[in-house]
């Protein structure tokens, strides 16, 4: 059976860079021994992108291209793309000709090799000095909080197995994170330094507030990946340290109180302690948390059974066995 290569490409007002991004996969592509795809998602462009795919996707059948009515964010995109995709692997790549497809062949090497996600690490970047050292310091902090240890897991440019897509469900802006959460399911995730160019069209989409935004976005992915199956571990043992600490705090103004109507002024009033708004609004916090913890164990289990807590890799049929 021959296999198929998908390339999935977000667009957002790419007009200039797709036909030249198009020929440079089509000349990578004389390297491999597979059949390929590429499939461009149009973000809700403004410009003449959509006009140009769909003329690339008339001119050669092994184009197809999916416009979205608005710009819904690079995760719905890609999700669109895994979706449409019939091929195996899948290869993603920016469409503003920064990320270099003659990369891709090593990519699919170390697939072949063993992996289940290929990131790219963009070693020498070509793009300003403080978009660089923002991406440096988001990619320390993803790598110390997840485990992963990864140079650049925000690269456009990645390599995988159809099965990854299978489990793992992009909303938001979460496909900066794909490889902490394909990890989170048991897959193998490596990377290869590629090669980064400058960017010849168009401006970049970078902005501070993405760098605001994936911070969020890493709490969230951090929640998902170590306590979706338990949350009363994380809200529980917050509240649950919130309410003794509170509790502590409540005890002792008691006894203090207790001394007083023995020894009065050995302390001041309790409504002039500010410990006392501190140890009630303590154990209200731990109330609520642990309350939080149980709704969410509730929610849990409920829809346990839409999904599965498990990721299975092969199987054996005991049938064939002889």
């Amino acid at each position: 059976m021959t296999r198929i290569v998908s390339f999935v490409i977000p667009v957002y007002n790419e007009e200039e860079s797709l036909q030249p991004l198009f020929q440079q996969i089509a000349e990578t592509t004389q390297q491999l021994s597979h059949e390929w795809e590429v499939i461009f998602v149009d973000d809700g462009s403004t410009d003449g992108s959509w006009n140009v795919i769909r003329s690339l996707a008339a001119a050669n059948r092994r184009v197809r291209g999916i416009r979205f009515r608005r710009n819904f964010g690079k995760a719905a995109a890609l999700s669109a793309g895994f979706q449409a995709a019939v091929g195996d692997p899948v290869v993603t790549l920016d469409a503003d000709l920064q990320d270099d497809p003659h990369e891709i062949p090593k990519l699919l090497q170390a697939l072949e090799e063993g992996k289940d996600v290929v990131s790219g690490w963009k070693r020498i970047r070509h793009d300003p000095w403080h978009k660089v050292l923002a991406s440096r310091v988001f990619n320390w902090v993803v790598s110390t909080m997840t485990g992963v240890r990864l140079h650049d897991h925000n690269c456009g440019l990645k390599c995988y197995r159809s099965a990854v897509f299978r489990e793992i469900r992009l909303y938001g802006e979460l496909h900066r994170f794909i490889p902490v959460l394909a990890a989170a399911r048991g897959f193998r995730v490596g990377e290869l330094e590629i090669q980064h160019r400058p960017r010849p069209f168009g401006r970049s989409k970078y902005g501070i507030g993405r760098f605001v935004k994936g911070f969020l976005d890493l709490l969230t992915v951090k929640f998902i990946t170590s306590y979706s199956h338990r949350p009363q571990h994380v809200l529980g043992s917050i509240g649950l340290l919130a309410f003794v600490l509170g509790g502590i705090g409540m005890t002792w103004l008691a006894v203090t109180w207790i001394i007083n109507e023995f020894r009065p002024g050995s302390y001041p009033p309790l409504h002039q302690r500010p410990l006392l708004i501190y140890a009630v609004a303590s154990v209200l916090l731990g109330l609520q948390m642990l309350t939080m913890g149980f709704l969410a164990e509730l929610f849990n289990a409920y829809s346990a059974h839409q999904r599965d807590e498990f990721s299975i890799a092969e199987t054996t049929d005991a049938s064939n066995s002889k």
